[in-house]
């Protein structure tokens, strides 16, 4: 049973779009709802993959980075003050 589905209307290269029907046709036929079926799996991949870059990004920020430890004891010196 499928769940709620949501209307998105967006603009692609026309190039793109032929490509990308002519995939979709090859895949699922031309039957009605190919093109959603196909998008749909192009989002959850797009979202699959984008989502590790950012769990890897959150991971980095949580970690924190080691810059090799102090070379300055204070601001003044930094500068030059």
């Amino acid at each position: 049973m499928r769940g709620r589905m949501g209307t998105i209307t967006v603009s692609v290269d026309d190039d793109v779009e032929k490509k990308f029907r002519k995939a979709a046709s090859t895949k699922y036929g031309k039957r009605k709802g190919y093109l959603g079926k196909a998008i749909t799996t192009a989002m959850k991949i797009w979202i699959k993959a984008e989502g590790g870059n950012v769990k890897k990004a959150v991971e980095l920020l949580e970690k924190g980075h080691n810059s090799g430890g102090l070379m300055y004891k204070s601001r003044d010196e930094l500068h030059g003050r």
